[in-house]
């Protein structure tokens, strides 16, 4: 074989090495999803801020987040193996969760649990696939109003002589649910409509959380219902008094684990991505644990993240709960049945019990995965 013929020879050799490693991949250059995840500036969405600020400092329990921007992007890993990008949407609401969902701009959020329900209905493609907290709700009224407790609020409405105006940030919202949950099963007339007197409370939709506060300072209401931080910011800036926590309402134990907000998802992008999904879920189920066991950093990581008095997280009352209760369940029903009153629903589950559409609504795979894997 001449010299030629032999460099010729080398040439293809090399050349066919090259195309079979460039049709092989390597663990190391898998392409993995995105996951595009929503969530609003509130600490009943703190869990997903605490496995953000630990990061690999959760690495032992096998599945955490790498920061890539602070706030913004992360990998994460589970059992050693990057499985997913994440990153991180800032939205305003329940609503626009929605909105986003239908554009296809997130793949999952956290975000109010009746706000997901009525997007269903209305046809937003989406599953709830677990809880995410539950609790951290409270009846707020003026710093020096002496109310304290249910039966001194049910003795100031059984005095006066018209509707008390109680306030609330949105018509879906959970404090809302519970409060006005509370007032059904205990017999106590209310009202939507000014002109209704011969109701004890008068329920005024203050449109969003900012205003809450303003309503206090506005005498605008004479109370509101709201979720945490709002209550613990309302007394820590010397505006409000918290009267009573929503999970003390009666009957007693009834609100216990009462729904507030939890994880939704894509139906298209979860069908693709069922791994990346379970291990996501897995990491925030870990973060909510955690932040329930040690509330002084937790506390500490929310302030920070959310812009607000580290005293006032500290004493929210949130629980972190990413698995459904009997509890959870049994209250959600009540809410169905709420949403159904106030004709909130137009579509699917209109009139319906909540046990005739909970495959409509719910896929608790993911995170009964997320327990075993």
């Amino acid at each position: 074989m001449t010299k030629k013929s032999q460099l010729l020879l080398v040439a293809i050799l090399v050349f066919s090495l090259l195309l079979s490693g460039c049709g092989q991949s390597t663990p190391s250059t898998q392409q993995v999803p995105t996951i595009k995840v929503g969530y609003i500036f509130v600490d009943h969405h703190a869990s997903l801020m605490v496995a953000a600020k630990k990061g690999e400092a959760f690495k032992d329990s096998g599945t955490y987040l790498k920061p890539v921007v602070d706030k913004e992007k992360y990998e994460l890993y589970d059992k050693g193996k990057k499985v997913a990008n994440i990153d991180l949407v800032v939205t305003k609401s329940g609503a626009e969760a929605s909105s986003l969902f239908a554009q296809k701009h997130i793949d999952l959020s956290l975000l109010s649990i009746t706000a997901a329900m009525t997007g269903i209905d209305s046809g937003m493609p989406v599953k709830v696939l677990a809880p995410l907290q539950t609790e951290g709700l409270a009846l707020v009224f003026p710093k020096d109003n002496p109310l304290s407790g249910w039966d001194a609020f049910g003795k100031y409405l059984a005095s006066q002589k018209e509707p008390v105006k109680i306030g609330y940030h949105s018509p879906t919202s959970a404090p809302l649910m519970v409060f006005e949950g509370a007032l059904k099963q205990n017999n106590i007339p209310y009202t939507r409509n000014p002109n209704d007197l011969n109701a004890k409370v008068l329920l005024v939709d203050l449109k969003d959380t900012p205003n809450l506060i303003p309503a206090l300072t506005s005498k605008q209401v004479d109370g509101w219902v709201g979720p945490s931080p709002h209550p613990q910011v309302a007394e820590k800036t010397g505006v409000g008094k918290i009267v009573l926590d929503l999970r003390d309402l009666p009957p007693h134990g009834a609100w216990h684990d009462a729904p507030c907000c939890a994880i939704a998802g894509r139906t298209e992008y979860l069908g693709q991505n069922q791994a990346a999904v379970t291990s996501f879920l897995k990491v925030i189920a870990h973060a909510g644990d955690w932040s329930n066991k040690n509330r002084d950093e937790y506390s500490g990581i929310v302030a920070q993240w959310v812009g607000i008095p580290a005293d006032a997280a500290r004493q929210s009352t949130i629980v972190f709960l990413t698995h459904p209760t009997d509890t959870w369940m049994k209250n959600l029903g009540v809410y169905q049945d709420l949403l159904n009153d106030m004709n909130k629903y137009k579509g699917p589950l209109k009139g319906k019990k909540l046990g005739e559409v909970k495959d409509q609504m719910f896929d608790f795979s993911y995170i009964e995965q997320a327990k075993t894997k």
